[in-house]
């Protein structure tokens, strides 16, 4: 292709979208590039990459155009069971250890799949686990699965794929788990798609862990092949935060190609035979040389009266609810937890500043919930609940505990108050729609035996999941 962009503009396009996607082109693949923004103009409306860029640069792009050019510049390659290493240290190792150390008590697990792009990685993830737990239905599964590109993940909702996302897996697993259409597809059952929830998140930008984006209290985050296309300040950012996302122990698994010394600031890293993982240590402290993002999304919010955003910061406050806060932003929910606790047990707390209360019980029920910690944070949250009755923040930050707990009938009802004291709440408007359509489906059907995933022949299918 000739050229059509000058290096000025492409350099120009390129500092744009480090800072809005996180990606970064070197100048050896700005040709790269080129080709995109001149594929993309004609399907946002224009008629040159040139002018493309000085729409976008200048901040005059719509949403949806902005959505189509994500949508070209992340395109992403997958397939099931991709890195097949990592998935069998995932099988043999990992998810043995979470649900031996849960059986019987918390039987939750926590799972995000972050820059999923089609969705083979998370419906990889649920297959997998309907076979290592034959009593899947008396567990509480969360497979959060995220990407900037609206198209791929609208694909990826759907459950449909053709043969080429099936390379390298055996052929037992399509024959078992997927219905084969007249148009060629491969559809997986609606057993396995409704295990895995599918959102819009930008791992540059948006502030994690969150409540409101369920990107809080996880045991394990998979993102594969992603920080491998962001610049180091950005992928310092991102593995901070998710290093906040993860419970004590938890694991962070990413791309063999993507093994770097950098993880190990804050993570310990654990050797298999392929590759290696990463797991989060109990330290009490934010990791040395992590940079903490300001992002407001990832502090509490400050709940004040008639107020709905959770993201919100509250007004700093003297004393020991100042010095949470602090601790909070910084990802040290034991210790935020530990100080707000000594301050609420004080008769004057209680007493004398209510309104500061309410704003503690509030910070308190969040930092015990990022440490998965659910039932003494919902006591806190309706403990904030009933000092500031009014408030729809606080209705849906229930909702989101209740949800976390399998309690999606009380979730419905909390998020209802909420829209009831504020009908423009559109995080609670989405969450009600979403919980409302997984009312009255099918539970999911036993689940067989397991045997080991890469090991089987063909013969050994798990059995149907149609």
């Amino acid at each position: 292709m000739p050229r059509q962009i000058s290096d000025q503009q492409l350099s120009r396009l390129n500092r744009f979208v480090t800072d809005w996607l996180g990606l970064h082109f070197p100048k050896k693949r700005w040709r790269d590039l080129e080709r995109i923004v001149v594929h993309a103009a004609p399907e946002m409306g224009f008629q040159s990459g040139d002018e493309c860029i000085e729409q976008l640069v200048s901040g005059r792009l719509s949403a949806g155009q902005e959505e189509i050019l994500a949508s070209h510049l992340t395109i992403g390659e997958t397939y099931f069971f991709r890195e097949p290493n990592s998935f069998e240290f995932l099988e043999n190792h990992i998810l043995p250890g979470l649900i031996a150390s849960r059986r019987g008590k918390d039987q939750r697990l926590r799972i995000w799949s972050a820059g999923c792009s089609t969705g083979e990685e998370p419906y990889s993830i649920a297959i997998l686990l309907t076979r290592l737990l034959p009593d899947i239905r008396d567990w509480q599964i969360t497979i959060l699965a995220t990407d900037i590109n609206t198209r791929a993940l609208s694909k990826a909702s759907h459950g449909l794929y053709r043969e080429w996302s099936f390379r390298g897996v055996p052929d037992w697993l399509r024959q078992s788990y997927f219905t084969r259409g007249a148009n060629g597809l491969f559809e997986l059952p609606h057993t396995i798609r409704k295990m895995v929830s599918f959102a819009i998140l930008n791992l540059a930008d948006d502030s994690y862990p969150s409540l409101s984006s369920n990107t809080n209290a996880m045991d394990i985050i998979l993102c594969r092949n992603v920080l491998m296309y962001f610049e180091p300040g950005r992928q310092q950012q991102v593995i901070s935060g998710f290093h906040r996302s993860l419970l004590d122990k938890g694991w962070l698994i990413v791309s063999p190609c993507e093994a770097s010394p950098v993880f190990s600031t804050c993570f310990e890293t654990v050797m298999f035979p392929g590759g290696c993982v990463y797991q989060k240590g109990s330290r009490k402290t934010t990791p040395h040389g992590m940079a903490i993002p300001g992002a407001l999304g990832a502090a509490p919010g400050g709940c004040a009266p008639g107020g709905t955003g959770l993201g919100s910061v509250v007004a700093a406050a003297p004393g020991p609810y100042e010095d949470a806060l602090t601790l909070y932003r910084q990802g040290c929910y034991g210790e935020a937890a530990d100080l707000l606790s000594r301050f609420l047990e004080c008769p004057q707390a209680a007493s004398g500043v209510r309104p500061l209360f309410g704003k503690a019980a509030v910070l308190l029920a969040q930092a015990l919930a990022n440490q998965g910690r659910i039932v003494p944070a919902l006591e806190w949250a309706e403990k904030a609940i009933a000092i500031d009755k009014l408030n729809a923040g606080l209705y849906y930050l229930r909702a989101t505990i209740f949800q976390e707990q399998g309690a999606e009938p009380l979730a419905i009802a909390s998020l209802r108050q909420a829209l009831y004291l504020d009908h423009n709440f559109v995080l609670a408007h989405v969450a009600l729609e979403t919980l409302t359509l997984r009312q009255g489906k099918s539970p999911l059907p036993p689940s067989p035996v397991r045997r080991p995933l890469w090991r089987e022949s063909s013969t050994c299918a798990a059995g149907s999941f149609r």
